[in-house]
């Protein structure tokens, strides 16, 4: 559960406490560093087979999905999407519950911060099935995976960035006003960078050009690093809270 820091829960024996600054860093490290390290590998060992596409064009860098469909960079890459994606569900259940108490009288925001619930999942999960079915396993599973991961993604990032529209009106928390604005950005590089990786995509397919399918692979990658930078805004959101794991309450009654 999410605990204020004045929150007392010493008589439920807390089992683990964490400040959620902490918590934030660890989820944000764990696709981050897997993915670095699935490219690298790819890079070093298997660039032929990662980079090779239908064109038959050169090519420098892979795609995501073929630089996670191999091994070991299929089980690097689930080890951490898997450890990273439980905590994702805890927080998008935190966010739903932050919006309830700010918007308890606004209609219209509830509604929002419920849709926005239903997305962050839903990109959660598309995030699991793009994972665990790779490309060379189930090429259409992986592929609705990802566009319901992306199309979701996107959603989520527009209506939280509409949600802390209406929330900085009210409230003048610094740390608020940072979150709101960094949110913005990153929405915005993000829809650039996801329009970007559509074209040069859409160009390789249809020109076969030396070096496109490396500009789309590119783009494909700042679109994962600008939407993990949009999660990790959290940060400042909940910054004063703490993760805590305890046991419940003992009872007395005999």
């Amino acid at each position: 559960m999410l605990q204020g820091p004045y929150g007392s829960l010493d008589r439920d024996r807390p089992l683990i406490r964490l400040p959620f600054t902490s918590f934030a860093v660890g989820i944000v490290l764990l696709p981050l560093t897997g993915l670095i390290a699935c490219l690298s590998i790819s890079l070093m060992y298997h660039f032929e087979d990662a980079t090779y596409t239908h064109c038959h064009v050169s090519n420098y860098l892979p795609s995501i999905s073929a630089a996670i469909s191999r091994v070991p960079e299929r089980y690097i890459w689930r080890c951490c999407i898997g450890l990273h994606s439980a905590p994702r569900y805890l927080v998008a259940a935190a966010y739903f519950n932050f919006y309830r108490g700010r918007f308890a009288k606004r209609m219209l925001e509830l509604l929002l911060s419920g849709l926005a619930l239903v997305c962050s999942l839903a990109e959660n999960t598309g995030l699991l099935v793009l994972t665990y079915v790779s490309s060379t396993e189930t090429y259409s599973v992986h592929k609705n995976g990802f566009v319901v991961f992306v199309g979701s993604s996107l959603l989520h990032m527009l209506i939280t960035c509409r949600l802390w529209q209406v929330i900085k009106r009210y409230y003048v928390n610094p740390e608020e006003m940072k979150s709101y604005r960094w949110k913005v950005r990153l929405f915005l590089f993000n829809v650039s960078c996801c329009l970007a990786a559509a074209y040069f995509f859409r160009r390789h397919n249809k020109y076969c050009e030396t070096g496109v399918y490396t500009l789309f692979a590119l783009f494909e990658y700042l679109v994962v690093f600008s939407n993990v930078a949009f999660h990790m805004t959290a940060f400042w959101d909940f910054g004063s809270n703490e993760v805590i794991v305890a046991t419940p309450p003992e009872d007395k009654r005999y």
